[in-house]
C-alpha cells in the first residue's frame, strides 16, 4: 500500500563482460541480456564529454531547493575532467546560457561557472522548451558524448510538444532528467529521458538532492560504451526492450528484455568506445 525503492549493485569483480538469461513460457522464449562495465574505468578508457546542465531557476525552486541544486551543481563542475567540455543554461520565463557555445573545463572557466552558478536566484514562471532547443542545437564537438542534465522541480505541460521536440532535436545526445520534490511530471520525464538514451531521477526529499545528484555525476563521468548495436541471429524474429538503447557507465549494468521467437544463432553486441 505504499512506494518502494529497491537498490542494488552488480558484483562485477565475478561477472563475465555479458551475460544472456533465457526461458520458455507458454511456446515462447524470453532473454535478459546484461552488459556488464569493466570493474575499473580509468581516464584513459573513458569518453570524452559534453556536459550541458540545465537548471530550473523558476519562482517554484526558491528556498531550500534552489540551494541543494546549486549545491550539486557546483560539486559536478568541480568533477570535470581537463578534456571535457560544458556549458549551463538556466531557465525560468526565458532561457539564457553562461557561455554562447560549450568550452573546455579550464580552471579559469570552472571559476567563471562557480561565481554564475552562486549568483543565480529563483524567481519567474517556467517555461522548459527554449531551454531544452538550446541545449540540443548544433552537434557536439567531434569524438565528444554530448550529456544533456535537465534539472526541474516543475510540473510539465504541453507535453506533446516536448516529447516531440527532444526527438527531433537529440541527434546524438544523451537527455538525463532530475525531478526533485513532489510536482515533477514524472511520466514526461521518464519517457523523455528514455527517448533520449538516458535515465530519470526523481529526488522527493529536498534534503537527499545534493546526495542522489553527486551519485548521477558520479556515474555520468565514465561513459564505458556509447551507441551500443545488439545483432540478434539471421532468421529470429524478436521484440526488445528498450528499443533505444542507454549508454553503458561504470557501475551500471545495461539490461535489455526480448521476446523471441526461437532459441538459436549467436547474438553480438557492438558500440563506441
Amino acid at each position: 500500500d505504499r512506494d518502494f525503492t529497491l537498490r542494488w549493485a552488480p558484483d562485477v569483480q565475478h561477472q563475465p563482460q555479458a551475460t544472456l538469461f533465457t526461458e520458455r513460457f507458454e511456446e515462447k522464449h524470453y532473454a535478459l541480456l546484461m552488459v556488464m562495465p569493466p570493474q575499473q574505468v580509468t581516464d584513459a578508457i573513458r569518453l570524452p564529454r559534453e556536459a550541458i546542465f540545465i537548471l530550473d531557476t523558476s519562482g517554484s525552486m526558491g528556498g531550500a531547493s534552489i540551494r541543494q541544486a546549486k549545491a550539486a551543481l557546483e560539486t559536478a563542475l568541480s568533477r570535470l575532467q581537463s578534456r571535457d567540455r560544458f556549458n549551463i543554461i538556466e531557465f525560468n520565463s526565458h532561457a539564457r546560457r553562461f557561455f554562447t557555445e560549450s568550452v573546455a573545463a579550464s580552471p579559469t572557466r570552472i571559476d567563471q561557472a562557480m561565481s554564475a552558478v552562486h549568483r543565480l536566484q529563483a524567481n519567474g514562471g517556467t517555461h522548459m522548451a527554449p531551454a531544452i532547443e538550446m541545449a540540443l542545437t548544433g552537434a557536439p564537438p567531434q569524438g565528444y558524448l554530448r550529456q544533456v542534465i535537465f534539472i526541474t522541480d516543475g510540473a510539465v505541460g504541453d507535453e506533446r510538444a516536448l516529447f516531440e521536440l527532444v526527438r527531433r532535436r537529440l541527434g546524438g545526445a544523451r537527455l538525463f532528467t532530475v525531478g526533485i520534490g513532489a510536482a515533477p511530471n514524472s511520466f514526461f520525464m521518464r519517457e523523455a529521458a528514455l527517448a533520449g538514451r538516458g535515465t530519470f531521477t526523481h529526488i522527493g526529499s529536498v534534503a537527499e538532492v545534493q546526495r542522489r545528484m553527486g551519485e548521477l555525476f558520479e556515474k555520468l563521468e565514465y561513459p564505458v560504451l556509447a551507441d551500443i548495436e545488439l545483432h540478434w541471429p539471421d532468421g529470429v524474429r524478436v521484440e526488445n526492450w528498450p528499443d533505444v538503447y542507454p549508454d553503458l557507465y561504470q557501475g551500471e549494468p545495461v539490461l535489455v528484455a526480448a521476446q523471441l521467437d526461437q532459441l538459436a544463432g549467436a547474438l553480438s553486441v557492438e558500440g563506441i568506445s
